[in-house]
């Protein structure tokens, strides 16, 4: 998911460097989303493992 955020902020600078505001602007907002979705399901991911007591690659 990480991925497709950066995917789409590289979309939105490529298309702020030709001019394409419109573009631009909604690839960086579907850029930010993804992000945010993307850091809450890291976090519920992080705190579901630590309550079933195992550690990262166990």
């Amino acid at each position: 998911m990480l991925g497709w955020a950066i995917t789409f902020l590289i979309i939105a600078l490529i298309a702020a460097v030709f001019g394409f505001g419109g573009v631009a602007g909604t690839a960086a907002g579907i850029a930010k989303i993804i992000f945010f979705i993307f850091v809450v399901l890291l976090v519920v991911s992080l705190i579901a493992n630590a309550i079933r007591g195992k550690g990262p690659g166990v």
